[in-house]
């Protein structure tokens, strides 16, 4: 509540995507990822072409792209797990002061998990290089992923129109239009409407977990595991059914065989 007036549920969670894109570590660089990621299953060429285009346009195994989606999710759910474990330590009224600060760790973390899979599964850089901040069309699609995790269904019909203008025009950057004024905003707004609930219960839900002492970490930790990891895993399996998976450019090089390294 801000002046005596209640906060609406899409501006709730607008702060909180704000907030938790802002702190450290939370924007993943997308030509590092590429590079890092590819390397162990690519060319040096190959992993080129991914970075310069989208894995897809590389010719990278869809089998390849899965396997580092769920390495992904594994490495992210256990870091977000450890972090809301910890948070659960002080118990008692105490708690609830962590809990703002958890919220915004667990999104900044659903924020991580979501520019790796956009990234893999072929979708364009989602953050300018060259500013500080998010601008709205970045926000909006950042909106329409988290949707899709919590299982919001216009979320997923968002996502999906946004990957058929982006692989009808080949283009290599969101569709600003369309995600700010154009006809997937007002499903955006009913998104972050949904996901602003979503989110109040989930902070009272973290509240009364961190109640006792020690206990409370416990069940903060299995309650941030038990959710993390399902909703990464319903937004791959969503990227990867969409067309942005499929190359654009029919001269690419035939898939080749990954060359896992180990150790």
């Amino acid at each position: 509540m801000v002046n005596g007036k209640q906060i609406e549920p899409a501006t709730k969670f607008e702060q909180t995507l704000r907030a938790s894109a802002q702190m450290p570590g939370v924007r993943i660089p997308r030509e590092a990822f590429l590079r890092s990621e590819l390397k162990r299953f690519c060319s040096e060429e190959q992993v080129r072409r991914a970075i310069a285009t989208t894995p897809a346009d590389a010719g990278v195994p869809l089998s390849v792209v899965d396997q580092i989606a769920k390495s992904v999710i594994k490495y992210e759910t256990g870091k977000v797990t450890a972090i809301s474990a910890v948070a659960g330590i002080p118990g008692g009224p105490a708690a609830f002061a962590t809990v703002p600060a958890d919220i915004a760790q667990y999104y900044g973390h659903v924020l991580r998990v979501v520019q790796k899979l956009a990234y893999i599964y072929s979708w364009p850089d989602l953050f300018d290089d060259d500013g500080d901040g998010m601008d709205s069309a970045t926000e909006s699609m950042l909106t329409l992923f988290i949707g899709v995790m919590f299982g919001v269904n216009a979320a997923q019909a968002g996502v999906a129109q946004v990957s058929a203008l982006i692989a009808k025009q080949m283009a290599k950057k969101l569709p600003q239009q369309a995600l700010t004024k154009g006809t997937i905003y007002p499903v955006v707004k009913k998104v972050a409407t949904v996901l602003g609930v979503q989110m109040t219960k989930q902070i009272f839900a973290k509240s009364a977990a961190k109640i006792v002492p020690l206990v409370g970490a416990a069940v903060s930790g299995s309650l941030t595991f038990a959710t993390f990891m399902p909703m990464s895993k319903r937004l791959q399996k969503h990227l990867a059914s969409l067309p942005l998976t499929k190359p654009s450019d029919v001269s690419v090089p035939q898939p080749f065989e990954p060359t896992l390294v180990t150790e």
